[in-house]
């Protein structure tokens, strides 16, 4: 399974011949919604019903969302962006920075605070689904084969960065931490922030290059996976250590958290492999697997969270504990990807544009913060990844492509970022900063690969 590995980019005929089509039809669907509540949507005024039902409100944004984060997507295509660049735009157009500026009366309409709430709690069910199948995607069956190679580049990429990023936040303390007061759990958490690569994105970005099964492809996706593995380790650490989602004293967090490893380690993995041998054997077992599935990601989801640690970490691990070599687990999987990745990431998206203002970086110390910080995500992590790959032997330009695809963040920094803003270890401006650093380095992995590429005249 890899997320985000669509077909190639522009599609077929068919494809082709959809695009106006759904156009045609989100066009008449906006008609309605103008002729029958155009005149609350533009004066604020109730209809003779009492005003728009909750519920038909709720859809609508989810309809409006996902609509927009898919448009934006469509379009970035076309200039060889994956869509997670599209879509993360769109959520920040619905945003204050673009939508509560142009329109605020229409968007405080169309997401008032009931409505925003809903979202943010369906947005936490795309976040689960997302991660269980980021999990089920971390395969480490190429760390053997190259295992000088990875683990250089992997110390490279994440130790430099998050060394950089600790030094980094500590000089910025007083701008974008948030009111959490441990300096020591907002540094940490930072460092993590920089040293992150987004693995489902990076597997896109490798396909629509086409080296997704050459040599380069195949080992920066294996320190990607391993980068991610001890990133998620890491933060399940912090989040023990520090107490931060107050549930309990920190030794009791830590017992149950590790407790929750061990059990998931020893007696949940050959469990769920036996049911899965078991439910493969007819199709009447798997039908059954996926609710299975599913109910086992949120189930551990909603225990993390009880045991004191984010709900991702839980979902994450369960998908880590899925067997790796059955067929019916991969179709499985490719079912749920293709509705989270529709409908419910892009609720995710909209979520963190609702919660990222362009216009907290008014003024000229912000865009300098914002400007070094990503110029020490960028920098100090070109140089681990491409310095660690070419200790292990690497040629110069290979080694120049393993730290621009590292440079990645894409998804996985919008999680961080999001799980820094719950918790107050940073503050609104330090999430718009990390947000930004994650959409322009994702954007920037494209181009710069074929500039590389260009220049020593090989493939992708």
């Amino acid at each position: 399974m890899t997320l985000h590995a669509a077909k190639p980019v522009g599609g077929g005929p068919a494809r082709r011949r959809a695009a106006p089509l759904g156009a045609i039809g989100s066009l008449l669907a906006l008609g309605v919604v103008l002729a029958v509540w155009g005149r609350e949507l533009f004066t604020g005024e109730t209809g003779p019903h009492g005003g728009f039902d909750p519920i038909a409100r709720f859809l609508l944004a989810v309809s409006v969302i996902v609509l927009v984060c898919h448009l934006v997507a469509a379009l970035l295509r076309r200039f060889d962006q994956p869509p997670v660049v599209g879509e993360i735009l769109g959520g920040l157009l619905l945003g204050p920075s673009v939508f509560g500026v142009l329109w605020p009366s229409g968007r405080a309409w169309l997401f008032p605070a009931e409505v925003l709430s809903t979202l943010q709690v369906t947005a936490q069910l795309g976040l689960v689904t997302f991660m269980f199948l980021l999990g089920c995607e971390l395969r480490l069956d190429q760390v053997r084969a190259h295992r000088k190679a990875v683990w250089t580049t992997v110390a490279g990429s994440m130790g430099l960065p998050f060394v950089a990023g600790v030094a980094a936040a500590l000089a910025a303390e007083g701008v974008i931490a948030g009111r959490f007061g441990s300096t020591t759990a907002y540094a940490l958490f930072f460092g993590l922030a920089m040293a992150i690569t987004a693995l489902p994105v990076l597997a896109r970005i490798l396909v629509d290059l086409r080296i997704d099964d050459t040599a380069i492809g195949r080992l920066a996706l294996t320190c990607a996976a391993v980068g991610d593995g001890a990133a998620w380790a890491a933060l399940t650490v912090l989040l023990a250590l520090t107490g931060i989602s107050g549930s309990g004293s920190v030794a009791a967090v830590m017992g149950m958290a590790a407790a929750f490893v061990l059990v998931t380690a020893l007696c949940v993995r050959p469990a769920l492999a036996a049911v899965v041998r078991r439910c493969e054997r007819t199709p009447a077992g798997e039908q059954l697997l996926l609710p299975v599935l599913a109910a086992g990601a949120i189930g551990f989801a909603s225990l993390s969270q009880v045991i004191g640690l984010h709900p991702v970490i839980g979902a994450f691990l369960f998908g880590v504990v899925v067997p790796r070599d059955s067929a019916a687990v991969e179709r499985i999987s490719k079912q749920l990807q293709g509705f989270a990745v529709t409908i419910l990431l892009p609720l995710f998206f909209a979520g963190v544009g609702l919660s990222t203002s362009l216009g907290l970086l008014s003024g000229v110390t912000p865009w300098l913060l914002f400007l070094g910080l990503l110029l020490v995500a960028s920098v100090v992590k070109f140089i681990g990844a491409g310095g660690g790959a070419k200790l292990a032997g690497m040629s110069t330009v290979d080694s120049l492509r393993i730290g621009t695809l590292m440079n990645c963040r894409g998804v996985t920094e919008l999680v961080l970022a999001t799980i820094g803003l719950q918790y107050k270890l940073v503050n609104e401006l330090g999430f718009t900063i990390l947000v930004l650093i994650a959409l322009v380095t994702t954007a920037a992995t494209g181009p710069l690969m074929q500039l590389l590429s260009r220049r020593a005249g090989t493939p992708g």
